[in-house]
């Protein structure tokens, strides 16, 4: 169950099909392994080695996706890097994980730059473009060989380590492996599946788990990835019409800005046929005008980084606008747990919850993350007898459906920085609206 075998299967038996677009040029899953292999043997050409992380700072772009692959072939680590944050908030990050080398993208060459000298265990640049002092991504992969760099890889080998603040403290870097990622990929593939030749839009950002189970579902069904380098609404709008997309991955303050793109109602939206949100609360009645506008099917995930990506679905069959009152409630709900993973909601016994009571939501399967990285206390307090706790706060209905009310730990932060610290937990939450303290 290794990651990079999605690329594998791809290559042998669909080599020709596109895997992902960007900015105008298109790169069939031929010319994607072969830059895996080559971005693979330039990392070991640096010294990178097994276990070492390589920290990434960019916007969305193919070579992101390509970077995920390479320190997979090589058994190294890949540290996505929130471009959101302060230099500060990334010196901390790269030095907790003690990160070898830093690839990053020319348009945040500049947020490198006050903490270049502090930083000390990276020892190699790379610009995804044109930086002084670092060597350019382009030049440096086509320089190395397009050979298998030959690494012994086994799925409980880690496969990248994202950084989540929580709801209290400095940052944890959660620990996924290979076998989580598989796993996990897996698991929404049975919810939401992909056909060859189906388009998924990546207009989330790439250091999310959301966008990365997005894209690993799509390329391991035989779909591609139209790559978006930020979030733009007519950008977006021609990609529906001219791109093939038929899977979109938009958070809701994505959907509610283009329902307010003028005669949005009359735009054809092509072969669409989902769209699957989460990542912050989004109102029902958005919601609702989302459903009619874009007429295709909706998914909501819910889980967090530690869980690789997703606890639970609430699948297109459960997104009822009319009919019974207990049956149209459901849409406050993030859904019940996918297959092969266990969710349930506690009280501060271990006991689970009746319908209408609250508690904590716990889970556990072969998704759920081997740790958190240098915090040993911090994880046996999260993983405890193999459960993973949340910290989120829910109540379930008679038919399993898990609704999240708060957290059970509240941080309290400038309001600058709440919106960026609570997404850095969540990959998803519910339709209903949570609680918020500044």
């Amino acid at each position: 169950m290794l990651a990079t075998d999605i690329l594998r299967r791809q290559y042998k038996f669909n080599p020709d099909r596109v895997a992902a677009t960007f900015e105008g040029r298109a790169f069939s899953f031929r010319e994607m392994r072969e830059r895996v292999l080559r971005a693979a043997n330039a990392l070991r050409g640096l010294g990178v080695k097994k276990g070492d992380r390589v920290a990434v700072l960019a916007f969305n772009c193919h070579q992101y996706i390509e970077l995920y692959f390479a320190n997979g072939l090589l058994g190294s680590v890949t540290t996505p890097l929130n471009f959101r944050l302060t230099p500060a908030e990334l010196e901390y990050i790269i030095n907790d994980s003690e990160a070898v080398a830093l690839i990053v993208g020319q348009d945040l060459v500049a947020s490198i730059a006050p903490i270049r000298d502090r930083i000390p265990r990276v020892k190699h640049f790379v610009c995804i473009g044109d930086a002084e002092g670092m060597s350019d991504y382009e030049q440096w992969i086509a320089a190395a060989p397009a050979v298998e760099p030959g690494e012994t890889v086994g799925e409980n080998d880690l496969l990248w380590q994202m950084y989540t603040s929580g709801t209290t403290g400095r940052p944890k870097g959660a620990m996924i492996s290979h076998r989580n990622l598989i796993t996990n990929v897996m698991q929404c593939s049975w919810e939401m599946p992909v056909r060859p030749g189906d388009c998924a839009l990546i207009v989330a950002p790439t250091y999310h788990a959301a966008a990365m189970i997005t894209s690993m579902n799509a390329l391991a069904g035989g779909g591609s990835l139209a790559i978006k380098k930020t979030f733009n609404p007519l950008e977006v709008l021609g990609a529906f019409q001219n791109e093939g997309v038929t899977h979109a991955l938009l958070v809701p303050a994505m959907i509610q800005f283009m329902l307010t793109i003028p005669d949005i109602d009359k735009v054809n939206f092509g072969g669409l046929r989902y769209v699957i949100y989460g990542a912050s609360a989004i109102p029902l009645e958005v919601l609702r005008k989302a459903m009619h506008v874009f007429r295709c099917q909706f998914v909501q995930g819910f889980g967090q980084t530690e869980s690789t990506a997703i606890l639970t679905m609430l699948r297109p069959e459960d997104h009822v606008l009319d009919g019974p009152p207990e049956v149209v409630r459901r849409l406050q709900s993030c859904g019940r747990e996918v297959i092969g993973c266990e969710v349930r909601v506690v009280n501060e016994n271990g006991e689970e919850v009746k319908p209408g009571e609250i508690g904590e939501v716990i889970a556990r399967g072969a998704n759920v993350m081997q740790g958190y990285w240098k915090l040993p206390e911090a994880t046996a307090s999260t993983l405890q007898d193999g459960w993973l706790h949340t910290g989120d706060l829910a109540t379930v209905d008679e038919a399993g459906f898990v609704y999240i009310m708060d957290r059970i730990k509240d941080m309290i932060v400038p309001a600058a920085r709440t919106s960026t610290r609570a997404r850095s937990r969540r990959c998803s939450s519910p339709t209903r609206r949570l609680p918020t303290r500044r």
